[in-house]
């Protein structure tokens, strides 16, 4: 497979969620042994991928195991699925690939953590897991398609409570995406509160209540920073207290 060089300042991305062909692979690694700006992309967005995974993982409900267990003599294996596999020109193979592998390898990375023991349980409550599962899937392609993007950048910080933070942000996509680890519990009647900072005023961008990753709301192409205070529960229209975090956004 041949590639140009200006191609693997592309797959920093893609290298850290696993979801590079071996030839493309071999050629980015060979790449990032020259290159110190894409190790330290590669690098943040191999933090940001399992901070996001760890960050709105759940636990399966209590009920999934005893329903595995009961239901497991009953449940015939399947044979492997063995898919026959085609050549196809490097260039629009790999391009193709980059574009889908990206977004759906964060999205099973995340979804399994997120979803575990569906499948299982899902007809004892079936319209209410359905109605979280699209939930779900609409929040993975959000956040899929900012990691993804060409031009996604990430910063990291450190809030004044001790919370880690990861922004990932794409003047493509038009959005930014929040992740938060380590985040105190806000306490009663309280509420963590995001912001954008446009020229020094501060406009609200959403909620976090506690570790997780959100997509901020509102144009993050036009906002220097972002904050992060607390609020009470409900918000404010304008911060009411110190900002936790004021983190510039990537550039």
């Amino acid at each position: 497979m041949k590639h140009r060089t200006s191609d693997a300042h592309t797959l920093a991305a893609a290298h850290a969620l696993g979801a590079l062909e071996r030839g493309e692979r071999t050629h980015f690694e060979a790449h990032l042994r020259a290159c110190a700006a894409c190790r330290q992309e590669a690098a943040e967005f191999e933090a940001t991928t399992a901070r996001l995974a760890a960050a709105v993982a759940q636990p399966p409900p209590a009920a999934a195991k005893p329903l595995v267990m009961a239901a497991i003599e009953e449940v015939r294996q399947l044979p492997p699925r063995v898919t026959a596999t085609t050549s196809a020109p490097a260039p629009t193979r790999g391009l193709a690939l980059r574009r889908r592998a990206v977004p759906l390898a964060l999205a099973a990375s995340v979804a399994l953590a997120l979803l575990g023991g569906l499948a299982v349980w899902q007809q004892q409550s079936g319209q209410d897991l359905r109605q979280q599962a699209r939930q779900t899937r609409g929040q993975l392609d959000e956040v899929g398609a900012v990691l993804a993007a060409p031009d996604a950048r990430t910063v990291h910080g450190r809030a004044a409570n001790g919370a880690l933070t990861t922004v990932v942000a794409s003047e493509r996509q038009h959005k930014a995406v929040f992740a938060a680890g380590n985040l105190p519990a806000p306490g009663a009647g309280k509420t963590y509160q995001l912001w954008l900072d446009h020229d020094g005023a501060m406009r609200p961008a959403g909620f976090i209540d506690h570790d997780g990753t959100v997509v901020l709301t509102g144009e993050p192409a036009d906002a220097s920073a972002v904050g992060l205070t607390l609020e009470p529960a409900g918000g404010s229209p304008r911060p009411t207290t110190e900002p936790l975090l004021l983190m510039p956004l990537p550039a």
